[in-house]
């Protein structure tokens, strides 16, 4: 069965870090373009950041977000540093199968079940 699950969530103080990491199954994740998508109560869903099949990266939380892969852990992780309480929502990741970082949402058609990440103000 293709699966992403998503971890690391939980609840942190304002400036705290947390990593979260997506590990697929079923699949090889390298062969695969990632995304973390992010989502609060009553908001849209936002795409935080992606890295694609050759290593490059988009992040729209620039200097505190940093994603990366270990690939020999099938794994893909979203560093969060300097957590504010607007970062508060529900992580999820996503797996496209474009080489580059899809500019659609729709084009992403893998997805976890998101871990909740919890930033008090």
């Amino acid at each position: 069965q293709l699966q992403l699950v998503e971890s690391g969530g939980g609840l942190v103080q304002p400036g705290g870090s947390l990593r979260l990491s997506c590990t697929a199954s079923g699949f090889t994740l390298h062969t695969y373009t990632i995304a973390w998508f992010r989502q609060a109560p009553g908001k849209e869903r936002e795409e935080v950041s992606c890295i694609n099949t050759s290593g490059g990266t988009t992040n729209s939380v620039k200097g505190r977000f940093t994603i990366s892969r270990d690939n020999a852990k099938n794994t893909v992780y979203l560093q969060m540093n300097s957590l504010k309480s607007e970062d508060t929502a529900k992580y999820y990741c996503a797996a496209a199968g474009s080489v580059w970082c899809p500019s659609i949402e729709d084009e992403y058609v893998y997805w976890g079940q998101g871990t909740q990440v919890t930033v008090p103000s």
